[in-house]
C-alpha cells in the first residue's frame, strides 16, 4: 500500500515537473520572439515610425517579462521569493 502511494506521488511530481518545464520553455521562446521583434524594430528605427517613447516602453515591457520569467523559474525550482 505504501509503495503504491509513493509511486503515485512520484509520478504526479514528475508530471508536474514536466508540465512546468514545458511551460517555461514556451515562455522563454515567446520572450525570444519579442526580443527579435524589438531588435528588428530598432534596426529599422525611424523608418517604422517607432520613437524613443515606444522603445522605452518596449524595454520596460521586456524587463517586466524577464522578472516574471525569473519568478516562474524560482517557483519551478521550489524557491520562495
Amino acid at each position: 500500500m505504501a509503495f503504491e502511494t509513493l509511486t503515485i506521488a512520484l509520478v504526479a511530481l514528475a508530471a508536474v515537473a514536466i508540465v512546468t518545464m514545458a511551460a517555461l520553455r514556451g515562455w522563454q521562446g515567446w520572450l525570444a520572439l519579442k526580443m527579435q521583434e524589438l531588435h528588428r524594430r530598432a534596426a529599422h528605427g525611424n523608418a517604422s515610425g517607432i520613437g524613443h517613447d515606444a522603445e522605452a516602453g518596449a524595454r520596460i515591457e521586456i524587463a517586466d517579462l524577464r522578472e516574471r520569467v525569473r519568478q516562474l523559474e524560482a517557483i519551478a525550482a521550489g524557491v520562495d521569493l
